[in-house]
């Protein structure tokens, strides 16, 4: 199951729509979508509150983030994930995060930025793992090496997170096209 979150304007001050998409090698078999606070808490929650909602629940494998931070910096306690869906989480990034720039967003200009820097921190790096970054919890680097292979057809981003940008645009802005995935 793969999530993302839905375009907002650096402005917006509020909930953000996130979506998540379930499938099954490469069919799509369910769409769920939520709400987290932007630069909030309740990302977490509210991802394993859809897990929960999915009626896949009992199938899935893994869980995948493109990037540990929804809606700005609502920031994924990605153990805690594990812990309540007892799904290991994969997080992927295209490129390594600028970390010294993050701290620093975080403890200057985010309420409670001191403990998101903690979440992200406990992490660790990012490591390159088939043409991406990732971090991982509950998997081995060779267990996401053999699901990113088998979830990644159009590039290089797995098809469910790169399912749920393209709605999470879609309904947003009324065309996901000419975005970059």
């Amino acid at each position: 199951m793969g999530f993302d979150d839905a375009p907002f304007e650096r402005s917006h001050r509020g909930n953000v729509a996130v979506f998540g998409t379930v499938f099954a090698r490469r069919d799509l078999h369910a769409v769920v979508s939520g709400q987290v606070r932007r630069d909030g808490r309740n990302s977490t929650s509210e991802l394993a509150r859809l897990v929960a909602v999915s009626g896949a629940a009992e199938h899935l494998h893994l869980i995948l983030l493109q990037g540990v931070a929804l809606a700005g910096f609502n920031v994924v306690d990605a153990p805690a994930l594990h812990a309540a869906t007892g799904l290991p989480v994969l997080i992927v990034a295209r490129k390594p995060p600028d970390l010294t720039r993050i701290r620093a967003a975080l403890l200057t200009q985010v309420p409670g930025g001191a403990r998101k820097w903690r979440l992200i921190d406990a992490l660790g790096p990012m490591e390159p793992c088939r043409g991406v970054q990732v971090q991982r919890v509950g998997l081995s680097l060779p267990e996401a090496e053999a699901a990113l292979g088998a979830l990644t057809f159009t590039g290089c981003i797995p098809e469910p997170l790169r399912a749920a940008h393209l709605i999470a645009g879609g309904v947003t802005r009324g065309s996901s096209g000419g975005q970059r995935v």
